[in-house]
């Protein structure tokens, strides 16, 4: 059996940037990956980086117009420069690794013990030690148990649908959630009919009700149905398509689909590690429980990235393995509870950016606090994109001038938000933001006007 100081389990974010930093410390360092299409992780392969490949091509090709025979077309060219992407930069992280020492072994990892593992590969099982072992498996995607759905041949994840060659006429998406709404952003921008079938009433609760009545109005504006309060009966197939059986508002009818996208949430992926081996336990959510260290119950364990049970980016797997680098290499100042307010963006069009707390929560709170509200029609820079859908909002402590959160429905605002998200970590009052000097004409800009109306 191989000895190593250091083994982690998955190819992610996290695990490849610890594994480079380990070994460049010349410490024995193994990288274990059940899948060669899997080199570099969920996110270059089949999360962020093809699925804004597609959101880059897909507004590219509403700007062209066309018929939709035109508009298919350039869908399956989109599909085919996503997988050169991809491949390129799988390529680029393999080589990447190897260079900095580390030993990938291709398998399927499974804890035999606290201190051991077993490896699948196509040459049949090996065993290996680790001194440290990290686990960063990430998540897959779930499927809900709605009679017909898993059989249906017309049926996809958020990873299978992006390799699907021909453009739906009909795009149905079970899931109001992010995912499901960069997807039929996507696809209603390349040319299909896009419904959205969720079972709550309220549409994106998790976000400031303000913005999401602004984000539902621009994407009904933009011809994407939404069907709330819905519940799915059942799935079937018949003359080449899929039929979703619907319950709503007292009626029952059924909506045709080319494709079905299951966008229900993602689950770690941990269900093959045999974590009971080694005495590690798992969270109430089915993650790997960790600490602020993101270390296991098992002393010489730890768990980063999706495994863990975190915020589903691959920037908190990247923050993760700073984590594990400061305890490791470093004073063992960072943590989970240190690391500020987390910034995300939703990619539809124009695309949502959110960080810190919305309006109801600060008050929930027992903050004092102002608004600041400003169109995106506002905007020269909106102007000049022609992309004039939007609303910005920023909630600020009356009290001190810091700022609390921000919401962001805008061009642009996947950029935008970083700079809130430097002037919350340094608790500058929003006066910095609203007096600062921006160059023109930009997006950024606009963050002197949206302070300025702040009284």
């Amino acid at each position: 059996m191989e000895e190593y100081e250091n083994v982690i389990i998955g190819f992610g974010k996290g695990g490849k940037t610890l594994a480079a930093a380990l070994a460049g410390r010349h410490q024995k360092t193994a990288l274990i990956e059940k899948s060669s299409l899997m080199y570099g992780g969920t996110c270059i392969n089949v999360a962020c980086i093809p699925s804004k490949s597609l959101e880059n091509s897909a507004r590219q090709s509403r700007a062209q117009g066309g018929s939709f025979e035109q508009k298919a077309q350039r869908y399956k060219a989109a599909i085919e420069e996503k997988r050169r992407l991809t491949g390129a930069l799988r390529k680029k992280n393999y080589e990447k690794l190897l260079q900095a020492g580390v030993q990938i072994i291709d398998g399927e990892a499974s804890f035999t013990g606290p201190h051991t593992l077993s490896v699948k590969t196509e040459g049949g099982s090996i065993e290996i030690g680790g001194k440290r072992i990290f686990i960063n498996t990430g998540s897959l995607p779930f499927m809900p148990p709605i009679p017909g759905l898993k059989e249906s041949p017309h049926v996809y994840t958020s990873e299978t649908m992006m390799e699907v060659e021909e453009l739906p006429a009909e795009f149905v998406i079970i899931g109001g959630g992010y995912i499901g709404l960069e997807f039929a952003s996507y696809y209603c921008n390349f040319g299909s009919h896009v419904t959205i079938i969720q079972d709550s009433e309220a549409f994106i609760p998790r976000e400031d009700s303000e913005t999401a009545a602004a984000v539902l109005e621009s994407m009904t504006k933009r011809g994407i149905s939404v069907l709330r309060s819905a519940k799915i009966l059942s799935v079937s197939d018949s003359g080449g398509r899929a039929f979703v059986k619907v319950e709503a508002g007292g009626a029952v009818r059924e909506i045709p689909a080319d494709a079905i996208l299951a966008a229900t949430g993602r689950r770690p992926n941990i269900a093959a590690l045999n974590l009971s081996a080694a005495g590690i336990a798992a969270g109430e959510r089915g993650a790997v429980r960790v600490d602020e260290m993101l270390r296991t119950n098992v002393g010489n364990i730890w768990a980063m990235g999706d495994a863990a049970g975190g915020l589903q980016f691959t920037y908190i797997s990247l923050d993760d393995s700073r984590i594990a680098k400061s305890q490791l290499l470093g004073d063992g100042s960072r943590n989970t509870a240190n690391r500020g307010a987390v910034p995300y963006s939703v990619f539809i069009d124009p695309p949502l950016s959110r960080v810190g707390l919305t309006e109801a929560e600060a008050r929930e709170r027992g903050r004092n606090v102002k608004l600041a509200l400003l169109p995106a029609a506002a905007i020269p820079k909106a102007q000049v994109l022609r992309s004039t859908d939007g609303l910005l909002k920023a909630v600020v402590d009356a009290d001190s001038g810091e700022i609390l959160g921000a919401h962001l429905f805008c061009a642009e605002s996947h950029e935008l938000i970083n700079l809130i998200k430097l002037a919350m970590d340094a608790r500058l009052p929003y006066t910095v933001l609203r007096d600062a000097i921006y160059t023109h004409p930009t997006m950024s800009e606009a963050l002197n006007d949206l302070f300025a109306t702040l009284k």
